[in-house]
C-alpha cells in the first residue's frame, strides 16, 4: 500500500518510521517532510492545506491511506475532502478537529458531557476579560481560543501577568486564534497525556506519557511545543488511569452523540489534581513530542491499526507494548520559542544513532542542495532512547545528545528528573 503522510515535524518522522516498518507498506510520501529519511520514504512538495492538490496527488500515486499529522490541516477539513474523494483517511474531519481548534468549543463540550475540567469563562472583548480577572484573582490560565502552535497558553501567577496575557492575545500576536480568549481556573499537580486510537465507537488506549512544556530547566520560562517527554508515567495510579480512560470514553461517546464521525487519534492532556484527573485540553492528533516515545514502544503494526481506524472497524483489535521505558529530549535552536536562526550545520547524528536503542527523529531540519543537513526550525531534533529502566533510558538519551552538535544547540538537562523523585516532586 502507498501512503501519503502530511506534516514536517518530529511526530511525522516517527510516524513515517513506524509505517515504513510495516510489511504492508510500499512507498510512503511525506508532504512536505524534513531532512530525516527512512527506507521507502519520499518527501514531496505538496501544500498540506491544499485539499484539491492532496486528493489529486493521492489518486495519481494510487495512495491507499492518507495520514494527517498536524492540527492545521485537520481543522481546515482536509480529512473531509479526502474521504469525499473515497480515499481512506486517518484523522478526524473539521467537526471533530474543533476539539483542538477551539478551546471554547472543547470546554463547552466537556461541560455538556460531564468530563472533569477546570472552571472557565470565554471572552471576545478586552474590557469583559479584564473585569473577570479583577473578580477571580490569580493565579489562573489565559488561553488563545484557536491554534497557536502550542504557544497560546499563558500561566499567570499574578494579576499583572494575567492582564498582560489577555492584552497579548487580543493584540493579534496569535492572529485569528486570539480573537476569543479563554480564562481558566489554575489547577495544581503533575501533568500526564493519554492518547487513544478511535474509529468513533471503539477506543484503543496508548501508553501514558509526560511532556515538559516550559523552555527552561526547573519548568521555568515560556511554554513551547514541548522540550522533552517520557513514557510510561510511573506516578499515575491505577485509579487515576481508570478515571482518565473514562474521560476519553466520555469524549468519544459525546462526539458520536453529537453526530461527529471521529476517526484518528484523540489526545487527552490531564492534570492529576488532589481531587482527581482533570482534562486540560483535547488534541485531535498525535502529540509532538509524545509520539516520539509512544510509537517506539508500540509492538503492534501501526499500519494495521490506522487502516482499521480509517475503515471504522477497530473492533476487537488489541495493542501490544514494549515493556521498556522511553525518553526523548528535544534539541532546539538558540532563542526558541522566540526568534531563532536557521541554516546551522548539524553533525554527529550517525554516531548517536549507532548507540543501542537510540532513535533520532528530525523535526526542524532540511537538506541543502549539496546534501548538507542543517537546522530549519525551532525544535530541531528529538533524541529518543529506550531502556529496561527509566534511569537507563535517560542516561542513554543524554549520552546520544553529547554526540550531536550544531551552533546554538539548546536543551533541557532535567527531563524526567521529577519522575525519579516521585509524586512529592509536584507538591
Amino acid at each position: 500500500m502507498n501512503i501519503l503522510l502530511l506534516g514536517s515535524g518530529g511526530r511525522e518522522h516517527a510516524i513515517a518510521t513506524a509505517l515504513a516498518a510495516s510489511p504492508d507498506s510500499d512507498s510512503i510520501f511525506v508532504a512536505p517532510g524534513n531532512g530525516g529519511s527512512a527506507p521507502g520514504v519520499h518527501n514531496v512538495a505538496l501544500d498540506q492545506l491544499d485539499q484539491a492538490a492532496i486528493v489529486r496527488f493521492a489518486r495519481e500515486q494510487d495512495v491507499g491511506l492518507v495520514v494527517i499529522g498536524p492540527e492545521a490541516p485537520l481543522v481546515a477539513g482536509v480529512a473531509d475532502a479526502v474521504r469525499a474523494a473515497q480515499i481512506p483517511c486517518f484523522g478526524p474531519g473539521a467537526s471533530g478537529a474543533r476539539m483542538e481548534g477551539s478551546k471554547r468549543f472543547s470546554k463547552e463540550f466537556m461541560i455538556r458531557h460531564d468530563i472533569p475540567t477546570a472552571a472557565f469563562a470565554s471572552f471576545t472583548r478586552i474590557p469583559d476579560a479584564l473585569a473577570s480577572l479583577a473578580k477571580t484573582g490569580a493565579p489562573l490560565v489565559v488561553k488563545a481560543d484557536g491554534l497557536a502552535a502550542g504557544k497560546g497558553v499563558i500561566i499567570a501567577q499574578t494579576l499583572e501577568e494575567a492582564h498582560a496575557a489577555v492584552l497579548d492575545c487580543f493584540s493579534g500576536r496569535f492572529g485569528e486564534a486570539g480573537t476569543t480568549v479563554v480564562i481558566e481556573e489554575y489547577l495544581t499537580g503533575p501533568e500526564c497525556s493519554l492518547l487513544v486510537f478511535t474509529d468513533g465507537q471503539y477506543i484503543l488506549p496508548m501508553a501514558t506519557a509526560q511532556d515538559h512544556k516550559r523552555a527552561l530547566e526547573g519548568d521555568r520560562g515560556p511554554n513551547t511545543g514541548g522540550m522533552g517527554v517520557y513514557s510510561p508515567v510511573p506516578i499515575v495510579t491505577e485509579d487515576e488511569y481508570a478515571q482518565m480512560l473514562n474521560c476519553m470514553k466520555l469524549a468519544v461517546a459525546g462526539m458520536r452523540s453529537e453526530g461527529i464521525d471521529y476517526r484518528g487519534v484523540l489526545y487527552g492532556g490531564f492534570m492529576l489534581t488532589p481531587e482527581g484527573p482533570r482534562v486540560l485540553e483535547f488534541n485531535a492528533r498525535f502529540g509532538d513530542p509524545e509520539t516520539q516515545v509512544i510509537l517506539p514502544r508500540l509492538k503492534t503494526d501501526l499500519l494495521t491499526v490506522m487502516r482499521a481506524v480509517a475503515a471504522g472497524d477497530l473492533g476487537d483489535l488489541q495493542l501490544e507494548w514494549e515493556e521498556r521505558w522511553a525518553i526523548s529530549v528535544v534539541l532546539a535552536s538558540a532563542g526558541y520559542p522566540g526568534a531563532y536562526e536557521t541554516g546551522k550545520a548539524i553533525s554527529g547524528i550517525e554516531d548517536a544513532e549507532a548507540l543501542e536503542d537510540v532513535h533520532i527523529y528530525h523535526a526542524g531540519t532540511r537538506r541543502t542542495e549539496e546534501g548538507l543537513l542543517v537546522t530549519a526550525g525551532g525544535r530541531v531534533l528529538n533524541v529518543t532512547a529506550l531502556g529496561t529502566t527509566f534511569v537507563a533510558a535517560r542516561e542513554r538519551a543524554y549520552e546520544a545528545i553529547e554526540l550531536i552538535d550544531f551552533e546554538g544547540k539548546q536543551y533541557r538537562r532535567d527531563i524526567g528528573l521529577r519522575a525519579l523523585a516521585g509524586r512529592s516532586a509536584w507538591e
